[in-house]
């Protein structure tokens, strides 16, 4: 289901996995989403993009001193298609702050209620450490790991039988909406 952003609304997707977040973006904004960006190069995210027409910008890590460097190349990269947000669905590397200063606003889903399991494995933590429910966030990066301000989050039950891949099928189709309409609010200024 295709919608329209306000005119000259262009944003940057960051991804390094299988591309499902950017997929309900690529669906929701195709004229919109204009460049997909990340650092593994056989991810799927990537094929996602081809398929969509929409360019695709790979910066294999290995070949930068640090972090710091690599950041700065993806930057350019990414800034090279003039966009004015940069969203990360699905990207696993921390951005140093040269990255963050660079754009107006960069947007990022992460599965869990903020401030509660941030970081890495935030399924699997809410699991082991019994947690009645879980959710999703969607909130602005800033040098901390998934410690910016919050912009949408709701609230999942965690069933009894749960496990990583039962949770998760319930958690993407919330990270899908919640990231959709994030991009939107950001846009037409409700953010």
């Amino acid at each position: 289901m295709s919608e329209r952003l306000p005119e000259g609304s262009r944003f940057a997707v960051l991804a390094s996995g299988s591309g499902t977040n950017l997929q309900a973006l690529l669906d929701a904004y195709p004229e919109e989403l204009v460049v997909v960006a990340g650092d593994r190069k056989g991810a799927f995210a990537f094929e996602r993009a081809r398929r969509a027409g929409v360019p695709v910008e790979h910066v294999d890590p290995a070949g930068f001193v640090s972090r710091e460097d690599y950041d700065r190349e993806l930057a350019d990269r990414v800034a090279a298609h003039d966009v004015a947000l940069v969203v990360g669905a699905g990207y696993m590397r921390v951005l140093a702050p040269d990255f963050l200063e660079r754009f107006p606003a960069i947007l990022n889903v992460h599965p869990s209620l903020l401030p509660e399991f941030r970081g890495l494995h935030a399924v699997r933590r809410a699991l082991e450490a019994g947690a009645k429910e879980t959710g999703v966030t969607v909130h602005f990066m800033v040098e901390e790991v998934d410690a910016g301000p919050i912009v949408a989050q709701e609230r999942v039950p965690v069933l009894p039988g749960d496990d990583e891949e039962t949770l998760l099928e319930r958690l993407h189709p919330v990270e899908h909406r919640l990231l959709v309409r994030a991009v939107a609010d950001y846009f037409e200024g409700r953010t």
